[in-house]
Parts: C-alpha cells; structure tokens; sequence
C-alpha cells in the first residue's frame, strides 16, 4: 500500500452532526449529508401517555411542532439525543447505545399507561415490537422522513480521485445510501469505512479496502473504528 501522509474524510451525516464528529480530526474534511429530515405532522391520539420516547434528536425536533399534549418524561436512545430532549424542558434518560439499550432500560421502569414513540418513517419496528411483547401499549408516531440528497460536488471529486476517503458510517441507510452514490458517480477512490455496527456493515454492498465496526453503538466507538481504518489508509 502506498502509504499516504494525510487522510482525507468523508462524512455523511447531516451538517451539525457531521461538524461536532469532525472535531479533532486530522486531515481534509468533506461534509457531504446523505439526508435531509422533512418534518411530518401526524394526527397523534391524545391519551394519558406515561412518557416518551426519543430515537434521535431529529425527532424531539419533530415534538416541538405537534399539537398533541406531550408528557414530562423522556426516554432517549442516547446522550446527545437525551441533552436536546432536556433542552427542550422533557425529563429525560439516556440508554447511552442502540434501540435495544433503549428498550431494556423502558422495560427496567414500572411504567402505567401509553408509551409515545416518535421516530423516523423510514424506522424499523423492533422497539415498538420489543415494547409490545413485554406488554407496554407504544403508539409510534412517524413525525419525520429522510430525504435522500445527492453527494456535493466536492464529495464527489474526493470519491474521483486517487487518494483513500475514510467514511464512518452511523445507520443500515447512510450506508446503503453512500453506497448508491459511489456507484452513480463511479467512484475510483479506495474506501475505508469504520461501521458503526454489524447492520451497516451489512449494507456495504462496494469494494471497501478496510473496514472497521465500533465495538459500542456511539460516536466514541465509532471514533476508534475510525481510527483503525485510518491507520490501514495511512500505511501504518
């Protein structure tokens, strides 16, 4: 391998996310968001809700628009969803992890009454499941979608050239999402991507010349798998 002396990333998320996580990285940074979030307003049953539930931040974005009356409470996938929950004036606790995480700390609660879920439309249904098998009544609200955007035009010249791009990817969609768009613009650039779990990996689906998955479902794993494939790019 041709050892290189800086790295040059790829990163897919939307802006502010893509801009905290490309803090204290060393090299040439592209940020490029794969989705955009287009806010739906869905009719929400009004019922004595016991609390809700946040999957990710864009989703207690989402609850400040709904004219429905929104409990004190919160449950959150993670910290940083659970820091925008708390702003926005919700009591909220983090799972720090992955839906599972989230479901196993509800589950942990003596919860009475309806649970509020608001997620993406494009969400899987494994928590709502999950809750439903353990007796819990979730009533899921799709309060947002992802729109897919096209790589910019310098995403797309990095993804041309020669040099290693080193993509951490963060969900099943982003990844299957890059994907389709390394092809669309055939890319010839070799790709090192850090997963951040087994799922996006398994969307993989265009040669990668290293990967790595993060041994948690947060953004501090994630850094370390990335800092693997960096050092495979690198050649060191």
């Amino acid at each position: 391998m041709v050892r290189q002396s800086q790295a040059s990333f790829l990163l897919t998320r939307p802006l502010a996310q893509s801009q905290r996580f490309a803090h204290g990285l060393i090299g040439d940074v592209v940020i490029s968001p794969l989705m955009a979030p287009e806010f739906l307003r869905p009719k929400i049953a009004q019922k004595p809700y016991a609390a809700m539930i946040f999957t990710s931040e864009t989703g207690v974005q989402a609850a400040a628009g709904l004219a429905v009356s929104l409990p004190k409470r919160a449950f959150c996938v993670g910290k940083r969803t659970a820091f925008a929950a708390q702003a926005q004036g919700w009591q909220a606790v983090s799972a720090d992890g992955n839906a599972a995480d989230l479901a196993a700390l509800i589950l942990a609660q003596d919860l009475k009454g309806p649970l509020l879920l608001l997620q993406a439309q494009e969400a899987a249904t494994g928590l709502r499941d999950t809750l439903i098998s353990a007796g819990l009544e979730p009533v899921v609200a799709q309060v947002y979608r992802q729109k897919p955007l096209p790589l910019t035009l310098q995403a797309v010249a990095l993804l041309q050239g020669k040099g290693p791009v080193l993509v951490p990817l963060f969900s099943p969609r982003s990844a299957k999402l890059f994907c389709a768009e390394y092809r669309r613009i055939a890319g010839s650039a070799p790709v090192f991507v850090a997963a951040i779990s087994l799922a996006v990996l398994a969307e993989l689906d265009i040669p990668a010349q290293g990967v790595a998955v993060a041994q948690q479902p947060d953004a501090a794993s994630l850094r370390q798998a990335l800092a693997q494939v960096t050092q495979q790019a690198l050649g060191s």
